[in-house]
């Protein structure tokens, strides 16, 4: 397969009820496919129409799901494919800090992606203390750390004091660090630690000759780049910013509904090829 296709999964393919945003009469909303179970209850969904694009997709290229989720998090995610049971040959987790192989993480992957993070940025610890530090309890519901690899909080959005992220991202970055806002988490992840740097590792072992990517953060924005040609919804960070680039297409369509037009300008893309 000449075609690779890496694609973020939360709010790019997949939804929480919270991202549906389904502003169409019940009467006209798309049936929906629930994708992953989370303590017995439905949390990520795609449409239908979504699903069966996804899984003729998974037939024609090789398709590499690429997320910030922790390879625990991502086993949660049952994607439509070719086969009942079906598991991608390669998955991107951890921002990067997994390669998944046919479900597996991949240890030399990981070693050498600790090893650029060791060189370039400040340790771990620095910045879990600098996040337990300047992250008020009273819009702060949860501070985590993911895979000993990059850390976030979950907060109340609305309540950011003025300013907060701007200084946080200033700091970070001093010391090799990026901060993305996504929904209601703020991630603070090493600048080594990207989706690309394992993207180009994947095409280095598969010998892909053509790249195609989607993806609504500024976490995949550097994925977007490194494709042949991209697609981002018409939500999330990048959309929010307005930011653009050459051989990415800004999509009008946003929520679940952006998810089934990016899968079919995957099909198109691959078929173009």
């Amino acid at each position: 397969m000449g075609v690779l296709v890496a694609s973020d999964l939360d709010r790019t393919l997949i939804y929480s009820e919270r991202a549906l945003a389904l502003d169409v009469p019940d009467g006209l909303a798309p049936r929906l496919l629930c994708v992953e179970v989370y303590q017995g209850r439905p949390l990520s969904f795609m449409t239908e129409r979504a699903a069966g694009l996804l899984a003729d997709l998974a037939r024609q290229t090789r398709f590499v799901p690429s997320t910030t989720r922790t390879p625990e998090q991502y086993g949660r995610v049952k994607l439509p494919g070719p086969t009942p049971g079906w598991v991608p040959e390669y998955a991107i987790c951890a921002n990067g800090g997994q390669l998944l192989v046919d479900g597996v993480p991949d240890p030399d992957w990981r070693a050498e992606i600790t090893t650029r993070i060791a060189a370039d940025s400040a340790p771990l610890e620095e910045v879990v203390r600098r996040l337990a530090a300047c992250a008020a309890p009273e819009w702060t519901h949860k501070r985590r750390v993911a895979d000993e690899l990059f850390a976030y909080l979950v907060v109340e959005r609305a309540a950011l004091p003025t300013g907060w992220l701007e200084e946080l991202t200033g700091w970070c970055a001093e010391r090799g660090w990026a901060v993305s806002l996504q929904g209601r988490k703020v991630y603070a992840v090493p600048a080594p630690l990207t989706k690309s740097a394992a993207l180009a590792e994947v095409v280095k072992r598969c010998g892909a000759t053509t790249v195609l990517a989607a993806g609504d953060s500024l976490l995949d924005a550097d994925l977007l780049l490194a494709a042949d040609a991209g697609w981002r919804p018409g939500h999330g960070e990048l959309a929010d910013s307005g930011w653009t680039a050459p051989g990415v297409t800004a999509l009008a369509e946003v929520g679940v509904t952006a998810g089934e037009e990016i899968v079919r300008r995957f099909l198109a893309g691959a078929a173009a090829d």
